[in-house]
């Protein structure tokens, strides 16, 4: 059967990781960047240094706070607390902008009339697809191509599933040609928009059909992208490893056939992405709203999520208030558990296995092995 639409869940046999509790030492620093944005009044509109007006947060920046956000630009700055205050709030106010916000479906849809790119399915780990087609291009270089691309990973985010915060990234170049590719600027502007202000959303990048002018590309962006961006890259492997074959694209080897026609897609995608952000924002204020609230609670499909989702919240503050009192040595002299071992969650509150959920396996070939490979063959021809 032909589908036109996104697939609104993953498949019950798809599950996001469970990342292990905080150690004693990163959970102070997450305490202390809480703290920090707890205690912003207000930020400027603009980054321009000359720039005085200045506004308090809005509930949608509040919301946008959440405990994994923090989480994510403590693991981005390796936990360096001042870093991770000056990113988030470098953040907030690109956002700002930027006016991400802004970009609404009508101004973008022309740049999508080919299905450029295209939210269908999702991976083993629950992580939603974003599929590229860039012989699809179909408007000159603009602005509002790097436009499109932060609209639809805003829209993907909220695709994203309780428990999961990352996306992956299906990028097929078949048929592609180099005029339809970014140049050099825009390729080096979207890696700075990305590895700035959405760190660690990335969890996989699936690229196959790569011909060799993209090749001399990532050659010369090569040493802009993150090290730890390289190892989520994965080239020319059987897609189905990591997406299942019901929600993959048959393009890329799957069972899904999808069929892009933009009418039927585009207003069914952002339909189905502004009543999951409505859910999240309603969840947020029925919880009281502010900052540190968690993704997994708001992003809860249904009420019984939710209390699920709430229930482990409660037991991950108990653990860290546990560890926090225990670490070290306790009145009597023994010494107490290390504070870098974290309690397992029990099954019953998250709901599957903690240990077979992290681990993926490696790529076959490197960015660095197969951009080498291509230029060992190009001194050989």
């Amino acid at each position: 059967m032909v589908r036109y639409v996104p697939f609104s869940e993953p498949l019950a046999s798809s599950k996001p990781p469970v990342r292990p509790p905080l150690t004693a030492d990163e959970q102070t620093k997450y305490d202390g960047l809480l703290a920090y944005v707890k205690d912003i009044k207000e930020i400027p509109v603009s980054s321009d240094s000359n720039e005085k007006v200045k506004k308090p947060l809005d509930d949608y920046e509040q919301a946008w706070i959440t405990k994994e956000c923090l989480l994510r630009y403590l693991r981005a700055t390796k936990w360096k607390l001042a870093d991770a205050q000056k990113r988030i709030e470098g953040t907030l106010i690109w956002r700002r902008e930027y006016g991400v916000r802004d970009l609404k479906a009508d101004y973008i849809s022309p740049e999508n009339e080919t299905g450029k790119q295209v939210i269908l399915g999702y991976d083993f780990q629950a992580r939603p697809c974003l599929y590229l087609h860039p012989s699809r291009q179909n408007t000159e270089k603009s602005n509002r191509q790097i436009q499109q691309l932060v609209f639809s990973l805003e829209r993907v985010i909220d695709f994203m599933p309780s428990g999961q915060d990352t996306l992956a990234l299906l990028i097929d170049f078949k048929s592609s040609t180099s005029s339809k590719n970014p140049s050099v600027n825009q390729g080096r502007q979207v890696l700075h928009i990305l590895q700035t202000h959405y760190p660690e959303r990335l969890g996989k990048a699936l690229v196959i059909n790569i011909p060799w002018f993209v090749w001399t590309f990532l050659k010369i962006i090569h040493p802009f992208i993150d090290p730890l961006t390289r190892e989520k890259l994965v080239f020319s492997e059987p897609i189905d490893k990591y997406v299942p074959a019901e929600q993959l694209d048959s393009v890329f080897g799957g069972l899904s056939e999808f069929k892009y026609e933009h009418d039927k897609y585009w207003n069914a995608m952002v339909e189905m992405a502004a009543e999951k952000h409505a859910r999240y924002m309603d969840r947020w204020r029925t919880l009281g709203g502010g900052v540190g609230q968690s993704e997994a609670v708001l992003r809860a499909l249904n009420e019984e999520q939710f209390q699920a989702e709430l229930a482990k919240e409660k037991y991950l503050e108990l653990d860290a208030e546990q560890a926090a009192g225990t670490a070290g040595t306790d009145a009597g002299g023994s010494t107490s558990t290390s504070s870098s071992e974290s309690v397992k969650l029990p099954v019953e509150l998250t709901g599957h296995e903690a240990t077979s959920q992290l681990g993926e396996k490696e790529p076959a070939v490197t960015l660095e092995e197969q951009l080498e490979k291509v230029t060992l063959e190009g001194k050989s021809s």
